[in-house]
């Protein structure tokens, strides 16, 4: 029974990561885009999490950090350059 409705809800995320990548693709704004991009990588998470508790072992926790941190970085580094128009700052004003 708990196995299925972890199946379920696997299902459920994989349909929401593709909902996801079409409104990347086909989003009618940037901003948009990166919301969506950040949304992927949350059910991407919350889909390891899923995998791990169906294998029963704790071997996937670093692959969920470390996906939660690209993920945020990812996040940021894109809503910089939506605000700029550039990343990284190489003149800064004193």
């Amino acid at each position: 029974m708990f196995e299925g409705i972890l199946l379920t809800a696997l299902f459920f995320l994989s349909v929401s990561i593709s909902v996801g990548l079409y409104r990347v693709i086909k989003g009618p704004s940037l901003p948009d885009r990166v919301v969506a991009l950040d949304t992927i990588g949350i059910n991407i998470i919350a889909g390891v999490a899923i995998f791990s508790i169906l294998l029963n072992t704790s071997a996937f926790f670093d692959v969920i950090l470390l996906i939660g941190i690209l993920s945020f970085i990812g996040t940021i580094s894109l809503s910089k350059f939506i605000e700029r128009g550039y990343i990284i700052d190489y003149k800064r004003d004193d």
